[in-house]
């Protein structure tokens, strides 16, 4: 064996490249794909002792795992990095140049808006094919119809079928990358195989939540169908990947198959949303002192989020997920960006989203606090929509003048407080979730509740 080059620190997460019987006592056997945590070195480098998921300990070889990484291609990430988008016929048959067999890419159709067009590199010319768009699938022949244009080119590329040739080598577009092979480099992408779907839990415009198993794990998982859509679930994972934390949701890994389909696979949180879980108990079975622990499970996660300059852009009880042992975890990484990205404005939720948000599109962890503060009111109202009484129209000219909503019942006054900090109309003047959570944790200790 070659010697590391690197001696990971303890706590370094891995998955394991090979199989791996053991051959003494001390070996912790290894299936390929199994997640690592290294513990240490050994006295000999090119060994570490690691940990399993289960918890089983003992000694692996160093060269048989790779470290996993934050995925950070998040934007250059795609699903069909052969797709070019709207460019004409002339500048599909440069990017073909020089013509090599079996080369290819897709557009968009230029003489048939809707439609597409897959361009095919053969015996030095290059071929146009449209792509009839018909009853809601995709069709060349109108003999073979495909959901989408994954499935489309993974059957193209094991058989010419009519074409001129197989599609043998994709023309990526520039500064894509292909997001199946980015998740196998850094060590997030698992094995369809071994994952098993049980029953859906939730249905979205996306897809389904279904629970799963993974080698006898009980999971969460994201199952999207659409090609446009998964591209733009592609970048949560991505974002995913680059974040632990006991309060925020955690992800396991991600599935993308050939045909479209995409699966983000996430630890299954047994008592669902925080909304559901407050409206379904209600104040006779939670008490004050629950409810200020998922206030600061939930501020926890977004202190995390802070310094690592991150902005979660829809912080909401919906969106914050319950485990068995009551552990509030933040989700719903969609709309997570850098802080200093700006989003279009369209599918905002308008109750949970700050003035400034709205009104210029300026997203930042202090956008976040005063979202946070919506929850806090969604948390001590027991799930409670908020602005009750007030129509959506009214909702944002009243909170640019000022107006603030009244403290829930019975919520402790220090509490409110809290509250009414994270609705400061100026954004430079709102706390930041460190402080926020020092606070919380003075109330806590000082047992106003």
């Amino acid at each position: 064996m070659s010697a590391i080059q690197t001696i990971w620190p303890p706590g370094t997460e891995c998955v394991a490249r090979y199989n791996f019987p053991g051959t003494t006592d001390q070996d912790l056997p290894l299936c390929k794909g199994d997640v690592l945590t290294i513990i240490g070195v050994t006295k000999d480098p090119n060994w570490y002792k690691a940990k399993n998921t289960v918890g089983r300990e003992g000694t692996i070889p160093a060269n048989y795992v790779q470290k996993r990484e934050g995925v950070k291609s998040g934007g250059k990430l795609s699903l069909m990095p052969w797709f070019h988008g709207k460019i004409t016929r002339d500048q599909a048959e440069r990017l073909l140049y020089p013509p090599e067999m079996g080369l290819f890419l897709v557009r968009e159709s230029t003489n048939y808006p809707g439609d597409y067009t897959l361009c095919v590199s053969s015996e030095g010319k290059v071929e146009h094919y449209r792509i009839i768009y018909h009853n809601g699938k995709l069709t060349i022949d109108e003999e073979a119809y495909f959901e989408n244009l994954m499935q489309l080119v993974e059957h193209y590329t094991k058989d010419a079928d009519g074409l001129c040739t197989r599609l043998i080598k994709p023309k990526l577009m520039e500064g894509t990358v292909a997001a199946q092979d980015e998740f196998s480099r850094s060590g997030w992408a698992l094995n369809r195989k071994e994952l098993k779907l049980i029953q859906t839990i939730g249905k979205g415009e996306f897809g389904d939540v279904m629970v799963g198993d993974y080698r006898g794990t009980k999971v969460a998982v994201k199952c999207i169908k659409h090609d446009a859509t998964a591209q733009a679930f592609i970048a949560e994972a991505s974002v995913m990947t680059q974040m632990r934390h006991n309060n925020l949701v955690q992800l396991l890994g991600v599935i993308v198959e050939e045909k479209g389909s995409l699966f983000i696979v996430t630890e299954y949180m047994a008592k669902g949303s925080l909304v559901d879980y407050l409206r379904s108990r209600g104040r006779t079975v939670i008490g004050g002192d629950c409810l200020l622990k998922f206030s600061m499970d939930v501020c926890e996660a977004m202190e995390y989020l802070e310094a690592n300059n991150f902005v979660h852009r829809d912080l909401a009880a919906r969106n914050v997920l319950v485990s068995d042992d009551n552990i509030a975890k933040v989700s719903d990484f969609g709309l997570t960006k850098e802080a200093s990205s700006t989003q279009d404005t369209a599918k905002l939720p308008i109750k949970w989203t700050s003035p400034e948000a709205l009104r210029e599109k300026k997203f930042s962890t202090k956008s976040d606090v005063w979202s946070y503060g919506i929850l806090l009111w969604e948390i001590y109202s027991f799930g409670r929509v908020p602005y009750p009484r007030i129509p959506l129209k009214d909702v944002v000219p009243r909170v640019e003048k000022g107006y603030k909503m009244d403290s829930p019942d019975g919520c402790p006054p220090a509490v409110y407080d809290v509250m009414k900090l994270c609705w400061t109309l100026e954004p430079a003047m709102r706390p930041s979730f460190k402080a926020l959570r020092e606070n919380l944790q003075l109330i806590q200790d000082k047992d106003y509740l």
